[in-house]
């Protein structure tokens, strides 16, 4: 699907969310990327074979606990 040179990421590589934006609708929460992947603003993904990447936020540091 990409036509950017150098190409984007894959759909099924690691680095997925680094391909160009698309379409953005941030009142409906999602994005699609040139290599037909689904971002959701949850962090979520659903790839253009079907397959679910669950929403993958980093933990916050508001309850971390260090030791005295």
């Amino acid at each position: 699907m990409c036509q950017h040179q150098p190409t984007c990421p894959s759909a099924d590589s690691a680095d997925r969310e680094a391909a160009h934006l698309v379409a953005a609708y941030p009142e409906q929460g999602w994005s699609l990327l040139c290599n037909g992947v689904l971002c959701f603003e949850d962090t979520g993904e659903l790839l253009p074979d079907g397959q679910i990447i669950a929403p993958h936020r980093p933990l916050g540091t508001d309850h971390v606990v260090t030791a005295a």
